[in-house]
């Protein structure tokens, strides 16, 4: 965590947010025109002009030599200094709406602060070399700020974005709707890009021949170095041919069903243009619109919706994806000197764009799952009418009729089981091996069961002793007396003369 004061840090933000990616652009172009002056052997006469129109020129403003318009810029640079005002943007945005509307301040101030330096430093090197014009002012702070405040705009949105469409009455699916229209133009650009590097591989003869027109190797790096830089511009063409539209580059017009020849300029990259007569393939083509149709369509079937509110989502989707591939269109066409003017037709892309992204994405939202079933409420069920019958009434308005009821007779009392019988379950006790005595009468050795009966008689007298742990009594079985338990009984029984002697506790 940095420990300087907050005001500092805010301070420092600001600046960075302010001139970092316009300082970065313009060091890198600074390196690159002193490096073509050294290499050309040239005197540093008009550098910095040079260098301020290139800066310039990064931010999409056309620039005049010799009475020749340039207003097909490269994409590349264009799109990279968007990201790099986003990320900053975002980068120094917090959750205050007076800090943020600082950054949002500084992102677009300081840009235009260095418009007005370089066509302040364009005009004066005009004055001497007369080959250079001063660009329109308006156009040129115009784009400069279009530019940054599409970059602060994508970083401010990327951090409070969600938090403000929350407090506001819009719908919460439109994140959802922004994220699918994005997919949708990755995918479209991304594709055709490599549509476009398969067309390359096939015209290479045609590239190679490109590269040969100039012997040094410098040059050669130079025309690949500007082949990288207007790549996104074919690709933007490749796009338009891909949705039914059409690209030209002067006179020259390419799209799926024909091709009408006519001058290109000697760049490699446009080498990957077909050629007429047109071949069947280019017509399949279009299953790069329809892919790229599926693609936004996925997306927005995430998160299912009701089926109006899941129409909303595509419909909004489609029209923002049509709107940018409609901006980088502009963005990426424009006049070429005497090549005329080059670019895409605006008045068929953006709606093709649209047709495909609506219809397949719609489709591809009905067939994923993206809309929520409609739950049909039951409708209620009337209650049917109390129907009152007349023998009802009158079995109701007479005397109740009272019957006696008779009770079924108690149960027997059953006698309790003899303890001496043995449950049933128990084996029978062991017979005894041997002959039985004879003289051996049953009745004069009777024993009681001492688990059941607290009574134990004397086989060898006769004389029935009572169990200690069941019963408090024991009679002596030598004179015939009881004699009480001391531990359960008051009293003992003396066994010398049958008195009774009182214990301690009484």
């Amino acid at each position: 965590m940095s420990t300087r004061p907050v005001g500092t840090r805010q301070a420092r933000d600001l600046l960075r947010v302010a001139f970092g990616p316009s300082l970065v652009a313009l060091v890198i172009i600074a390196a690159v025109v002193l490096l073509q002056l050294l290499i050309a052997n040239s005197d540093m006469t008009g550098a910095f002009g040079a260098i301020a129109s290139m800066w310039l020129g990064v931010h999409l403003v056309p620039v005049s030599i010799g009475g020749s318009a340039l207003g097909v810029m490269p994409l590349l640079p264009v799109l990279v200094m968007i990201y790099g005002t986003a990320r900053t943007t975002a980068a120094a945005t917090s959750s205050s709406w007076f800090v943020t509307r600082w950054v949002v301040a500084s992102a677009l101030g300081g840009p235009v602060l260095i418009a007005a330096i370089c066509l302040a430093v364009i005009h004066d090197a005009a004055s001497v070399l007369t080959q250079l014009q001063t660009p329109d002012a308006l156009h040129a702070f115009g784009y400069v700020f279009t530019v940054h405040a599409i970059g602060a705009v994508l970083g401010v949105g990327s951090r409070v974005g969600r938090r403000l469409l929350s407090a506001s009455p819009l719908p919460g699916w439109l994140p959802d709707a922004f994220r699918a229209a994005a997919a949708g133009v990755l995918a479209l650009m991304g594709l055709s890009g490599a549509v476009v590097a398969g067309s390359l591989v096939v015209h290479w003869s045609t590239m190679h021949d490109l590269f040969s027109i100039t012997d040094s190797m410098f040059g050669q790096l130079s025309l690949t170095v500007l082949s990288v830089l207007y790549l996104p511009n074919v690709m933007v063409g490749a796009s338009a041919v891909a949705v039914g539209s059409s690209a030209h580059i002067g006179l020259a017009t390419f799209s799926s069903f024909t091709v009408f020849g006519g001058d290109i300029p000697a760049l490699p990259v446009l080498a990957a243009v077909p050629t007429p007569p047109l071949g069947p393939v280019w017509v399949a083509l279009m299953i790069i619109a329809a892919v790229s149709a599926v693609a936004l369509g996925q997306q927005c079937a995430r998160h299912p919706l009701p089926m109006p509110a899941a129409l909303a989502k595509v419909l909004t989707a489609a029209a923002a994806a049509a709107g940018a591939m409609a901006l980088l269109g502009h963005a990426g066409g424009g006049p070429l000197g005497n090549f005329g003017n080059v670019g895409v037709d605006q008045a068929t892309f953006a709606p093709a764009v649209f047709l495909w992204f609506f219809g397949i994405g719609a489709l591809t939202v009905a067939m994923s799952g993206g809309i929520t079933p409609r739950v049909r409420k039951p409708k209620p069920v009337p209650e049917p009418a109390a129907v009152v019958d007349d023998a009802v009434i009158e079995t109701a308005d007479a005397e109740p009729h009272t019957e006696e009821i008779a009770l079924e007779a108690p149960p027997r009392d059953r006698p309790d089981p003899d303890p001496r019988i043995e449950p049933a379950g128990e084996p029978a006790p062991p017979v005894p091996d041997g002959p039985i005595d004879a003289d051996l009468d049953p009745e004069d050795h009777f024993v009681v069961d001492e688990q059941t009966s607290p009574f134990v008689e004397d086989e060898e007298n006769g004389h029935f002793v009572e169990d200690e742990e069941n019963g408090p009594f024991v009679e002596d079985e030598e004179n015939g007396h009881f004699v009480e338990d001391e531990e359960n009984g008051l009293s003992v029984v003396d066994d010398d003369s049958g008195g009774k002697r009182e214990q301690g506790d009484h």
